[in-house]
């Protein structure tokens, strides 16, 4: 026969069973807004039945129910959506890096605009136009002393940004690179909290999780990973570089990233997309900025001295060396220059003296190589404008030689070097005029620029549209668990009325049985 105390029992397991339930929808309720949450569900099954109780065998047909009981609390949650999430997080982070520092760059090398380095080109080009109209003016050579000095500090300055910007992304890496291993450590310990929680195997720890879910996701924005769950808890590799292994971290350096990035093992990710901008893009338009400034110095091109041009002694064009009596040209002469500079050394400035040939035109800040950091105008321009070339006759000759003050011609072959083509280097296959140079440095940068703002978009829409999915299955709909919490308060009333009517059953059976006749 059945136990007298049977359904009491039965009802005290759905209680519990109903409040647990209840308490697990409370929690997901009060997480409803916390980032990496997952919503958490009651699974609950029958409870082991009993066969009726009785002297020998039981008679009664069927079994004894025994109520209801809690068998797991379980995160609601698919691991091929986070695989997907992270996979599309990496390309996101690594494109917004990329558009971010194009970005900077466009801003950095300011075109078009009326004062970026193309507008101070041409500036520099009509200082010397206007200077041939009237060589001996004091004024004019002023001009072109000041409008070269413009040029070259905007050079210096795009420099100095660029190297800036170089920085700037080294020293994003080195915090990157902190951030990376304080994610790595609390992850090893979450997976040593994970595991002994779950040793006994009769807990989940679903918070733990979370936790440890949210920065796995943090960290492919930052590195391309590949998460493995080992029964020690996860493993997370970068490429053929293991991070994380159980309880065991792998403390990363900028070299180890460096050297990751080199070897491919770090192929995408924020850290990834900074190496690339700062290795590629910054490097690449440094490079072209420098080369730039170089040229302009001391770059091949063209041009042709007209007849009666008289050459200072000892000058060098086409392998002759020009000395008296041979310094006039008898008939226009082609040669090649080696920048403006050589062109500057083929005139003569104002002089009351015997003609003094112009010297460099340009030169540098710490004596080295020209590069868009040191270009600077001659100091002794600088000090002394009249220095600046602009005739290319004298008369008389030694020791009576006096410059031709009036004639214009080396001023109007520098204003003619607005369209002569010069060679770059660079991998071009053929001359381009300064001009058309920096046209293809900002051109190039801004569909760069453009190209990597597409990509990011796409990968946030990508991302988005995965954490979309993820979240329909994992976040917490406040509809549904109102649903719920209605439904298991329901159930936990209907519970305890059980409990009520049997309780009432036994006070009759108790107090009321054999009272007859009393």
């Amino acid at each position: 026969m059945t136990s007298t105390f049977h359904s009491l029992e039965t009802s005290r397991r759905s209680l519990f069973t109903q409040t647990s339930a209840l308490n697990t929808t409370g929690h997901n309720i009060a997480n409803a807004n916390t980032p990496g949450f997952t919503r958490q569900r009651v699974n609950m099954s029958a409870s082991k039945p009993m066969e009726a109780y009785g002297m020998t065998h039981s008679t009664v047909p069927g079994q004894l129910g025994t109520g209801v009981e809690v068998t797991s609390v379980v995160r609601i949650r698919e691991s091929f959506l986070d695989e997907q999430y992270r996979n599309e997080n990496k390309g996101l982070g690594s494109w917004n890096v990329q558009f971010d520092t194009l970005d900077k760059l466009q801003t950095i090398i300011n075109e078009p605009s009326d004062t970026g380095i193309s507008s101070l080109v041409n500036s520099f080009y009509k200082a010397w136009s206007d200077l041939s109209k009237d060589p001996e003016n004091i004024t004019g050579r002023k001009i072109v002393k000041e409008t070269t000095l413009a040029l070259t500090d905007a050079l210096n300055h795009t420099s100095k940004q660029l190297s800036d910007l170089n920085a700037d992304l080294t020293n994003s890496i080195e915090l990157n690179t902190s951030k990376i291993n304080s994610i790595l450590s609390s992850v090893s310990d979450l997976n040593r909290q994970i595991t002994r929680i779950e040793g006994s195997g009769s807990d989940n720890a679903n918070d733990l999780r979370d936790q440890r879910d949210l920065l796995v996701d943090q960290l492919s924005g930052l590195v391309n990973i590949q998460v493995t769950e080992l029964p020690d808890g996860y493993q997370i590799n970068m490429g053929n570089t293991t991070l994380v292994s159980g309880d065991t971290q792998t403390a990363l350096t900028s070299q180890v990233l460096q050297d990751a990035y080199a070897s491919g093992d770090l192929n995408s990710g924020e850290v990834y997309g900074t190496f690339l901008s700062r290795d590629k893009y910054v490097a690449d338009y440094q490079k072209q900025l420098d080369s730039f400034a170089n040229t302009l110095v001391n770059g091949e091109f063209q041009v042709t001295l007209p007849a009666g041009s008289v050459l200072p002694a000892g000058t060098v064009l086409n392998g002759v060396t020009y000395n008296d009596p041979n310094r006039t040209l008898a008939t226009d002469l082609t040669v090649t220059i080696q920048g403006i500079n050589g062109l500057h050394k083929l005139g003569y400035s104002i002089n009351d003296g015997q003609p003094i040939a112009g010297g460099d035109f340009f030169s540098t800040t710490d004596g080295g190589p020209v590069t868009a950091a040191n270009i600077t105008l001659s100091q002794a321009i600088v000090n002394n404008p009249s220095l600046i070339a602009t005739s290319l006759r004298t008369t008389g000759t030694t020791p009576n030689e006096q410059v031709v003050k009036g004639n214009n011609g080396l001023a109007i072959l520098m204003s003619d070097l607005k369209d002569t083509k010069f060679n770059f280097g660079d991998n071009l296959t053929s001359p381009v005029t300064v001009d058309d140079y920096f046209k293809a440095i900002v051109g190039q940068v801004g569909v760069q620029a453009n190209e990597a703002k597409r990509q990011a978009d796409n990968a946030q829409v990508l991302t988005n549209q995965v954490d979309e999915k993820r979240q329909s299955v994992s976040g917490v709909s406040l509809d549904e668990e109102m649903s719920n919490l209605i439904m298991f308060q329901h159930a936990y009333s209907a519970a305890a009325r059980v409990m009520t009517t049997f309780d009432e059953m036994l006070d009759k059976l108790i107090n009321g049985t054999g009272t007859v006749g009393r």
